[in-house]
């Protein structure tokens, strides 16, 4: 079906905008009233001048509030590359994809993260013969996104992305993607019926009735589609078979945004092939299902053998009916022709390469001490996973190859280089050709005071220090080792007259956004955690932070962590950090030699420049994601004036307040606040369940 509509040309799709002249071409271009202070400046030449003379590793080692993301712009302004900057969570990478988006408003900055909100992965556990399907929930408006990431690496070439370790897992091969577009233009003569067949071949599904995104309907003369990768669609207006008029539309209003001159429309999905490939892939995995139906019956695996037969088979009848089946990721390999065994196209691959075919693009590392690590350990889970669905037969033993990269194939991929982080690892040291230190804050705050004190007497201690923050109106931070330390802790502060909350991994994402809020609103002092107060967080009301059992030895009295979390009070000019311990660690001191070189360093930058330190004014609405008590305040109470004027046991006005509420989490969404998009979509689960009791049987 490639090629059944003749009169298209031009299907490869421009470098270029397509409501740009063709030809042109946009470069990055950093808006920002601000100009590189303290040591930024001489941050930005060194790795600049790293990265034109071809060094491939670099680090960056910045302290918390020393505008990190800032020196990213700048560098990526003046090297003029595409860049992929990558980080090990959703929330951390939603937070630098709103900075970049605001730094770089006239050049396409796209966010490529998990579409999952709720993922559980096929498995099967052999111990309790038990098999679990694949359960998610897909967040519509991150798929739009990641869509829009691929088409925008297709288009143009002033491309930032943000990711997380989501961009080592495979997709289709870029030079496939490439070819499955459907590009028209103004004027052109062409085969209607051929087009709209062309739509359903990149997984855009027929509506006439109803035009939503993924979908194409056709009345009259006129063809509209809603690509799955954008906020508007495309409104084409036909003379017979001659295309008049191109224009982009409001797919609710109908208000016309754009005239055009020519329009490519990419796939609905990311997995998406060609009818003669998918015929050719067809038979490789008949032949794979053959083979391994074989080995099964040699095994004495008669059941598996039978299981793996039934759900393969069922697989090849929807590919050959629909071109698409569910876990079409799994036969990635064979829908390819890669050989087994060899990596994955994956996000990577879709960025520019040089003319020698070694990469083009720059790639950023945030919090590279975490996120290195993570990206390393993605491919052994994955693979024992899905080892145990081979050996019992719920999938082809091709499914293996739908995974991520191992790291040294991520390595080979990743272009020039620049790893992130105020305690960067030994392996991005010993990898980088030269470190840059970024030691220095604008704002003259500096790294707080450090005391060690005995581990004996050290609640009383604790009770005083916290006293005095509360006569201050500061709050403070205590770490535990463990969640029941952490709840022990807690419950003995509450019996002391002490406002004071929990936070470990058992409390919801949701609520740990709160709670985090509540924290710099004043409505408690004192929270006590253990390890989910470091990378990425700024309290800047946190003056006080008590580190408990500071001398044992592990991750979470580390180097690495004890001096994130001494960052956590560097941005009150108040700062302190008081480690309970009975002996000094090399962790300790080494934190501690660390904190008094930093000191040293910025109050001689603060007395050079006459600078007085000051604490961090930062508005409640950056904590994490924009989550303002009134934002908040607004948004629980639209709910309940929804549901105030809804009977919720009429299904017609059920009906009604669930479409509401649909498209106030769609807006939450759009904007990248999960936690209360999330909040909303709990609230619908809610009102959809008293409407399936109210029902019956």
């Amino acid at each position: 079906m490639q090629n059944t509509f003749r009169p298209l040309k031009n299907r490869e799709p421009c470098k270029v905008l397509l409501n740009n002249p063709i030809g042109s071409m946009r470069v990055f271009e950093l808006v920002s009233p601000f100009s590189p202070a303290g040591d930024q400046g001489e941050a930005v030449e060194m790795l600049t001048a790293g990265i034109k003379a071809g060094d491939p590793y670099q680090t960056l080692q910045g302290v918390t509030g020393s505008g990190k993301t800032f020196t990213m712009a700048k560098i990526i302004e003046a090297v003029q590359m595409p860049t992929l900057i990558i980080s090990h969570n959703k929330t951390l990478a939603a937070q630098l994809f709103r900075e970049f988006r605001g730094f770089f408003p006239h050049n396409a900055v796209e966010y490529f993260v998990s579409y999952y909100d709720y993922y559980q992965p096929e498995a099967y556990v052999a111990s309790r013969d038990l098999y679990i399907e694949k359960d998610a929930s897909v967040n519509e408006e991150i798929e739009r996104m990641r869509l829009s990431a691929t088409r925008s690496l297709m288009e143009r070439e002033d491309v930032i992305i943000v990711a997380t370790v989501s961009c080592i897992y495979g997709l289709a091969t870029p030079e496939i993607y490439r070819t499955m577009t459907a590009a028209f233009s103004k004027g052109e003569t062409i085969d209607v019926e051929a087009l709209t067949r062309r739509f359903v071949e990149l997984q855009y599904e027929r509506n006439d009735a109803v035009l939503e995104r993924g979908r194409f309907r056709r009345r009259g003369d006129t063809l509209e589609i809603y690509p799955a990768y954008m906020e508007e669609a495309y409104r084409v207006d036909l003379d017979w078979d001659r295309i008049e008029r191109i224009r982009r539309v409001n797919p609710l209003s109908g208000e016309v945004l754009e005239e055009l001159d020519r329009a490519v429309i990419y796939p609905a999905k990311q997995f998406v092939m060609p009818q003669d490939m998918i015929r050719q892939a067809l038979e490789r995995i008949k032949t794979e299902l053959a083979e391994r139906y074989g080995f099964l019956k040699t095994q004495g695996k008669s059941l598996e053998a039978e299981r793996l037969k039934t759900r393969v088979e069922y697989d090849i009848e929807m590919l050959t009916e629909m071109g698409y089946c569910p876990g079409i990721e799994n036969y990635s390999a064979p829908l390819a022709g890669r050989a087994p065994g060899s990596a994955p196209d994956t996000l990577i691959d879709y960025f520019p390469k040089a003319p020698d075919g070694a990469p083009g693009h720059l790639t950023f590392i945030d919090e590279s001490h975490v996120t290195v690590p993570q990206l390393g350990a993605m491919y052994a889970g994955d693979r024992s996973r899905k080892m145990n669905l081979v050996d019992y037969g719920f999938r082809l033993p091709c499914a293996l190859d739908n995974r991520p990269l191992r790291y040294d194939e991520f390595v080979r991929r990743m272009g020039q280089t620049v790893f992130v982080s105020a305690t960067p690892g030994k392996l991005e040291l010993d990898r980088s050709k030269r470190v840059v230190q970024q030691l220095i804050r604008p704002t003259g705050l500096l790294d707080p005071e450090i005391e060690v004190r005995p581990s004996e007497g050290q609640m009383e201690d604790i009770y005083g220090e916290v006293r005095r923050r509360i006569a201050a109106g500061e709050r403070s931070l205590i770490l535990t080792l463990t969640k029941k330390m952490a709840e022990d802790l807690t419950d003995y502060l509450s019996g002391l007259g002490l406002k004071v909350r929990y936070i470990h991994s058992e409390v919801e994402t949701i609520e740990r956004v709160e709670i985090l809020t509540q924290l710099r609103q004043g409505d408690f002092d004192i929270l006590v955690g253990i390890n989910l107060l470091r990378e990425g967080i700024d309290l800047p009301e946190v003056s006080f932070i008590g580190i408990l059992d500071a001398d044992k030895i592990g991750f979470l009295r580390s180097l690495t962590s004890l001096v994130q979390i001494i960052g956590r009070a560097a941005r009150n000019a108040a700062g302190k950090v008081v480690m309970y311990a009975d002996r000094m660690s090399d962790a300790m001191d080494q934190a501690i030699a660390e904190t008094r070189r930093r000191r040293q360093i910025q109050t001689a930058y603060n007395q050079a420049h006459g600078i007085t330190p000051t604490t961090v004014k930062k508005a409640i609405a950056d904590i994490l994601v924009r989550h303002a008590t009134e934002e908040k305040d607004a948004a629980a109470l639209s709910i309940e004036v929804l549901k105030k004027s809804y009977n919720l046991l009429i299904p017609s006005q059920r009906k009604q307040l669930i479409a509401a509420l649909n498209g106030e989490m769609l807006e939450h969404a759009k904007k990248l606040e999960f936690e209360q998009a999330a909040a909303i979509r709990d609230e619908i689960q809610k009102i959809t369940q008293i409407g399936a009791v109210s029902s019956g049987p």
